[in-house]
């Protein structure tokens, strides 16, 4: 467990790291809470709900399949992942179902990447639009994972274009506050850039 970056990150102000808790044991993960990190992100949904605890805090952020949100509504705090309309009307229909109301980010494809998923940049402004009358979703803003390269001026590049998106929505959907982007490799770029959630697993428990 990396405790020099632990004590580094809590001296941000007003910044929420998630620890990254895909491939680690429970025991790991309790270990890490003991030293104030609650907050934990799961890609997969069964990995999730094997190690689930509601004593933390838990954030889905990989790309989340509309067969498998009904396992996870009433568990987790935060859909980081939410990039496509199919998915939005199923996590309104589940969480309505329980009177909750879900927390969600939508997740941006910055990247060229092929291999990365995401809603298209251009389309946030319009899908907001069509989802901001569901009642049981709440969108706080925005996620992405940045190109994964040696060339941090493109990281940059990327990184400010999701923080002028989140500056252009807050302005329109008052609840819109987290901007979550940033990982082992890029979160100094990130915070630098406005980012006030980053999803940290290596660099933390190794």
């Amino acid at each position: 467990m990396n405790t020099q970056l632990i004590e580094e990150l809590k001296s941000y102000k007003n910044l929420q790291v998630v620890a990254v808790s895909k491939k680690r044991t429970k025991e790991q993960i309790d270990e890490m809470a003991k030293t104030g990190l609650t907050t934990f992100g799961e890609n997969r949904v069964q990995e999730f709900l094997e190690k689930y605890d509601p004593a933390y805090t838990w954030h889905i952020i990989g790309h989340l399949q509309t067969n498998k949100v009904k396992y996870i509504i009433g568990k987790v705090d935060m859909i980081e992942s939410l990039d496509s309309e199919k998915l939005a009307l199923e996590i309104e229909k589940q969480a309505s179902k329980q009177d909750l109301v879900q927390k969600v980010l939508v997740q941006i494809k910055i990247s060229n990447d092929p291999l990365k998923t995401g809603l298209a940049y251009e389309e946030a402004t319009s899908f907001l639009e069509k989802i901001s009358a569901l009642k049981h979703i709440q969108v706080k803003g925005f996620m992405c994972v940045a190109t994964h390269t040696e060339d941090m001026d493109l990281v940059a590049k990327e990184f400010e274009a999701m923080h002028s998106l989140y500056t252009e929505m807050k302005a329109v959907y008052p609840q819109i506050d987290t901007l979550s982007m940033g990982m082992s490799h890029d979160y100094k770029i990130a915070i630098e850039h406005g980012s006030n959630m980053i999803r940290i697993g290596t660099a933390l428990f190794e």
